[in-house]
């Protein structure tokens, strides 16, 4: 085995077997639970594979949307999927945001926040693009307990391996819990803030379905797989396998829980 890998962000298409998939109905939670009114102008950051963009697009009625991410590849798939006149994608991070004369009327961040360097600076420069009384809101998983498929995979991959604890995203990442976003939101000055956890299912036709996407080398734990020799690669399916399907063909039924913070700018 090689030495404690990073996490690598290559494809879109990928990313999308692996956890686009789950971000959508995540995504059409989170709209619904924003309540944007009608014809407001969005940003969006860190738009990845367009899973938020889709749903603020079906569910929001947006007069606009500019959704950015760092990843051109992740904004090539996310404009390859999404053909909307109210949509512009742009190559961007939260250090060179796009702006809007006036500011928009609502920023948005799903499943982002966690794997920002600096979580108060880019709420900070979300918040400068914002009109006054314009919203921001944020939901990322719950990695240390509510995210079951990847608690699982974590648990067991740290059982035969010493270096997963240090990947592990529930420990990497202090946002995943119930209060911190909202606490980071309130620190960085914005009002009539409201939290919530929103939930999905998370259900696989199989076994090898849970599996494949940890295959193709986008995410932490698929960057971790990537580093596994062929032994400690099937140690780990033959573990998993046993835990969530005991049963040849039978479906891995799962959850999934993320955490949502809106504020308002004054």
């Amino acid at each position: 085995m090689s030495d404690v890998p990073s996490d690598r962000w290559r494809e879109g298409a990928a990313y999308e077997a692996y956890m686009g998939r789950w971000s959508r109905p995540l995504a059409n939670a989170f709209v619904a639970w924003l309540r944007e009114a009608p014809g407001s102008h969005w940003l969006e950051v860190g738009c990845g594979t367009g899973a938020l963009t889709a749903a603020i697009c079906a569910d929001g009625e947006p007069a606009s949307v500019v959704a950015c991410d760092p990843s051109a590849s992740f904004v090539e798939h996310a404009r390859a999927q999404l053909a909307d006149p109210r949509v512009s994608f742009v190559v961007a991070g939260v250090d060179a945001l796009p702006a809007r004369a006036g500011g928009f009327d609502a920023v948005a961040s799903a499943l982002v926040f966690n794997f920002l360097p600096d979580a108060r600076a880019a709420v900070a420069a979300m918040r400068e693009r914002l009109r006054p009384g314009g919203s921001l809101a944020a939901c990322v998983w719950d990695y240390a307990d509510g995210m079951e498929l990847l608690r699982v995979f974590w648990d067991e991959a740290a059982a035969i391996d010493a270096r997963a604890a240090a990947l592990d995203e529930g420990a990497r990442f202090p946002l995943c819990r119930a209060s911190a976003l909202a606490s980071l939101f309130r620190e960085c000055d914005l009002d009539d803030l409201r939290d919530d956890a929103l939930a999905i299912a998370t259900d696989f036709a199989s076994f090898d379905d849970y599996w494949a996407p940890f295959l193709r080398g986008t995410g932490p734990a698929p960057s971790y797989v990537a580093s596994l020799d062929a032994v400690g690669r099937e140690a780990l399916r033959a573990r998993l396998e046993r835990r969530l399907a005991p049963r040849a063909g039978a479906p891995v039924r799962l959850r999934a829980r993320a955490w949502a913070v809106r504020g308002v700018a004054h």
